[in-house]
């Protein structure tokens, strides 16, 4: 029979073993325009690396997985409790699940510094091999016949030590890289907290607003509800005209109207202060409303006096001067990789053997048999240097890129610099404006009241025109949502000046 030689076979397996990558293609869907159908458990859970089905009737969506069909239990909150923004924001804190990846975040960085500290320790390491060996043959010469085997085993043990003694401070620019990153993680960990609590705080006012916007909308209701009363009266009465009820009548359904689509805001932004708290969406309480604080435009202080302290403790700034510490830090580290590197370096080791060889000759003469048990001990220390001599410009070229990060990273502070006080006033602006804009819209508000109050006296007594009660009675809506709006909006205002300037600690006051 033909034998087929080695190559030829690895040859073979190899063009074989080649085409294995491609057939994995077919786990992709397998025409553009037709939905791809996963193979799937018995729970619906789609099979990794299964080929996808065929079926005619495939359907874009995808399969349901029964482990995965279970709803989001609601937080366990006393329904019955009134909660008020610090306990809105202490939930939020404790249950988002932000602040749980910001605490992993910084642990892991400085778990990272405690790995480039570890780099001033030595390195062991314990090595055990165990051998065998069985050889056996025979070996034909001039007509005489010989029979051999051979066998060894053995166990090897060794213990190696490597410590860097001296490296010109490359280890310890390393360190103060690592640090440095765990001060970005810390202050990033802050940061989350205090975004946290704005959002709660922005929510929590919002939905307050939304009630407000609820409340005021249903006491429209009511006035248009009055003003048709004094509308039908007038008709009874033989002074009104069906045109004019039929406006009370419209009037009375837009408020109507209004106040579904209030009820639905308010809903709404229910759902946003459950979201920004991070909690299940399905969790009912019981939300307080705002202090009634009264707003003033004297209440906002001089943004000169709090820039400089802003500048010197917000998240963003401080994170940017950490990362220019680091990138000076690898600065050094480049540096140090064009200096000589002192080691220490042991080695023990212990070797134990057992061989037996047998030699069986021909011709009637007598088998030789050798048994050896060699073992032994050796040891090794060393003290040396490593100079680099030439590698081709890269520590050059990493040199030069640490440089230029280094200098990215000094101009990288400045632009924070700089959008921190164009950030620190416009939220001042913002507060200013928003607290002059409620104090406007009180005076409003009193305003469209006695307009509206005056307008449907006169259309009761006979003297005024439907038209100016209906008009009236939209001003005074419009007023009073515009102060409920600028009383939010003066608070929130309040919260994002506290978020520039980085003093945002707890729920804002």
């Amino acid at each position: 029979m033909r034998q087929f030689k080695p190559s030829i076979v690895i040859a073979i397996c190899a063009v074989g073993l080649c085409g294995c990558a491609a057939w994995d293609v077919d786990l992709a869907p397998e025409r553009a325009d037709k939905p791809w159908a996963p193979t799937t458990t018995t729970t619906g859970e789609i099979v990794p690396g299964a080929k996808p089905s065929t079926e005619p009737k495939a359907s874009y969506a995808l399969p349901v997985n029964t482990d995965l069909t279970g709803l989001p239990a609601p937080l366990g909150l006393d329904r019955r409790k009134v909660y008020s923004l610090p306990e809105l924001i202490d939930i939020a804190q404790s249950n988002n699940p932000l602040t749980r990846s910001a605490w992993n975040d910084a642990r892991n960085a400085a778990l990272a510094t405690g790995i480039a500290e570890s780099a001033y320790l030595p390195r062991l390491r314990a090595t055990a091999v165990e051998v065998y060996l069985n050889n056996q043959g025979s070996v034909s010469a001039a007509g005489t016949s010989f029979s051999t085997s051979a066998e060894a085993n053995g166990a090897i043990a060794a213990a190696s030590l490597d410590w860097l003694l001296f490296d010109f401070g490359e280890r310890a620019a390393k360190v103060q890289v690592a640090k440095q990153a765990s001060i970005i993680s810390n202050i990033a960990f802050n940061a989350t907290h205090q975004q946290i609590i704005y959002d709660v705080s922005v929510a929590f006012y919002a939905n307050a607003a939304a009630r407000a916007r609820a409340a005021t909308t249903s006491q429209s209701l009511k006035d248009a509800q009055d003003v048709e009363a004094a509308a039908n009266d007038r008709y009874k009465n033989a002074i009104g005209t069906v045109v004019e009820v039929s406006q009370a009548h419209q009037a009375t359904a837009q408020a109507n109207l209004a106040l579904v689509q209030a009820t639905g805001a308010k809903e709404n932004a229910y759902l946003n202060l459950i979201s920004a708290m991070g909690i299940s969406p399905l969790t009912r309480i019981n939300v307080a409303a705002p202090a009634n604080r009264r707003l003033s435009p004297g209440l906002s202080a001089s943004i000169q006096g709090v820039i400089s302290t802003a500048l010197a403790r917000r998240p963003d700034i401080l994170t940017a001067y950490a990362a220019q510490k680091a990138a000076n830090a690898d600065v050094d580290a480049a540096v140090a990789e064009f200096m000589p590197k002192v080691f220490l370096s042991g080695t023990t080791a212990y070797n134990a053997a057992n061989l037996s060889v047998s030699s069986i000759p021909g011709l009637g003469q007598q088998s030789g048999t050798a048994n050896l048990n060699p073992s032994r001990f050796a040891s090794t220390v060393l003290v040396g240097a490593t100079v680099p001599i030439y590698d081709g410009g890269t520590r050059a070229a990493l040199l030069e890129q640490a440089r230029n990060n280094a200098d990215s990273a000094g101009a990288l502070l400045t632009r924070r610099r700089n959008d921190a006080v164009r950030q620190l006033v416009v939220a001042d602006n913002a507060l200013r404006t928003s607290l002059s804009a409620y104090s406007a819209s009180n005076a409003l508000v009193a305003a469209a009241q006695t307009t509206f109050d005056g307008a449907l006296a006169s259309y009761r007594n006979r003297v005024g025109s439907i038209t100016d009660v209906n008009i009236a009675q939209t001003q005074l809506l419009q007023a009073r949502n515009a102060s409920t709006d600028a009383y939010s909006t003066a608070l929130s205002a309040a919260a994002t000046l506290a978020l520039a300037t980085g003093a945002l600690g707890s729920a804002p006051r």
